[in-house]
């Protein structure tokens, strides 16, 4: 699973013209699922996520994470993060998550940052032509892919 994480002001995403999913304070997470991926990197990924501590405190140095200031989500799926883009101009999406497979893993996701304590998890609407319009604070974006996340059971970097 690969992801690319904005911290925001506000963001909304509209399908049609009708809202889907609205957020303050918090994070909007475009998420890719790859064909290979797992419950386990659906974890992973949303465990790493809610624990950043990209938020600024009383001192303004980024020390907080989204449970810390009551953030919010919104999971915006998109299947365009698993392109691979080495070859030609023309970006080759073999390795994305067929629908039938991602999206039970991107509503999985989703579940688990309500199980990590994120109160207001908000979604887009999988495989709909989505408008997100956001305002990003920082800017802080992030990119994470599961894969190189560490196993807390190989005692990996932290």
């Amino acid at each position: 699973m690969k992801a690319v994480i904005q911290r925001v002001s506000r963001c909304t995403v509209t399908v049609d013209g009708n809202t889907a999913g609205s957020i303050e304070t918090g994070f909007l997470i475009l998420l890719g699922v790859e064909k290979d991926d797992t419950r386990t990197e659906a974890e992973k990924l949303a465990s790493k996520i809610s624990g950043l501590r990209v938020f600024t405190d009383e001192n303004d140095k980024m020390n907080l994470s989204l449970s810390d200031i009551d953030g919010s989500v919104l999971v915006v799926s998109n299947f365009t993060l698993c392109a691979d883009c080495r070859h030609g101009k023309r970006p080759d999406f073999m390795n994305a998550a067929r629908p039938e497979t991602a999206e039970p893993l991107y509503e999985y996701f989703c579940g688990y940052m309500k199980e990590l304590g994120i109160k207001k998890v908000e979604r887009g609407i999988f495989g709909a032509d989505m408008k997100v319009e956001l305002l990003n604070d920082g800017p802080v974006t992030l990119i994470i892919d599961s894969k190189e996340l560490a196993d807390k059971k190989g005692g990996g970097k932290k």
